[in-house]
């Protein structure tokens, strides 16, 4: 069928899935909020998470029936849907985030992450947000600080309360900790030392080892890549336009020294959590690099099987 079609249909049938989930997901979300006893919040927390995790299967079965796309998932380690991991991605389309459901639903603790407020007003996806406890940032710019500098970290308090909540049950927060979306312009103008990514931040991902502690010993390292080039848009995977896309998963469990300091307060701590990501982000960029190579020996390949 005409690519339009097809995903106008694969959009109608997320659709769909959504609006069949959102109501008995906002009915256990209400009960959390009107019954605030542990025990029917931890109940309640996993009725929302078991909608979640079969709205995300639905969604997943109408890509693989509707579109063409290959999803290349590499992992070098076992996966357990009852243990907590920290997930950190770099981040280049919305197309990411199926990307993420496709590696890890059913397989680790349904995962959260930190989203722009303005997303809350989303229809229907916004409400499953809320209900879901994903923390929702309000990021400040360096202007609006110099002007209310009462308002200086409070973007990271918000990330420990949120996570806060995460205590009682295994959790997989995501951390997309570039902070925004990856595009030449971006990469020029903060003049990033890595060749396929922009600088990351630190502070994100300091609070959250820091507000869970020895809950969140595990790592997943998540390189994301789309072997056609240009990252593409949602509508593009929709619509069946992405031929492929590689999700390569490193775990590696977190070491003591990341979790036993005051992220805030003390700058010595803070650079050698800056000093530890920054070395995260040098093995991804050249795994990265290391994954377009393979692309390009395969595509060459190809080529020269169907000259030959």
């Amino acid at each position: 069928m005409p690519p339009w079609l097809t995903g106008t249909l694969t959009c109608l049938m997320i659709l769909l899935f959504t609006l069949i989930g959102i109501g008995p997901m906002l009915i256990f979300a209400l009960i959390k909020v009107l019954i605030p006893l542990p025990v029917w919040r931890r109940a309640s927390s996993r009725a929302v998470m078991w909608i979640a995790e079969s709205w995300a299967e639905s969604v997943k079965w109408a890509f693989n029936w509707m579109t063409p796309t290959i999803w290349d998932i590499r992992c070098d380690v076992p996966l357990n849907p009852q243990h907590s991991y920290l997930v950190v991605s770099n981040h280049q389309s919305w197309v990411d985030i199926p990307a993420l459901l496709q590696a890890f639903n059913r397989k680790t603790p349904y995962f959260k992450f930190f989203l722009k407020k303005e997303l809350v007003w989303i229809p229907f996806l916004g409400l499953a947000f809320w209900a879901l406890d994903y923390p929702f940032m309000k990021r400040y710019s360096k202007a609006h600080l110099a002007r209310f500098p009462e308002d200086q970290g409070k973007d990271l308090e918000i990330t420990r309360q949120a996570c806060e909540k995460f205590q009682d049950l295994p959790v997989t927060v995501v951390n997309f900790i570039e902070g925004t979306r990856y595009t030449d312009t971006k990469h020029r103008q903060q003049r990033s030392p890595f060749a396929n990514l922009l600088k990351p931040k630190s502070g994100g991902i300091a609070f959250v080892m820091a507000a869970l502690g020895e809950q969140m010993k595990s790592l997943l390292d998540v390189t994301i890549l789309y072997p056609e080039g240009e990252p593409p848009g949602f509508w593009a995977l929709l619509c069946g336009r992405v031929e492929r896309v590689i999700v390569d998963i490193r775990g590696m469990e977190l070491s003591s020294t990341l979790f036993d300091g005051d992220y805030s307060n003390d700058p010595h701590f803070r650079a050698h959590v800056q000093d530890w990501v920054n070395q995260l982000w040098l093995d991804k960029d050249r795994r990265l690099t290391a994954l377009r190579a393979e692309i390009h020996l395969q595509d060459s390949a190809a080529n020269a099987s169907a000259r030959g």
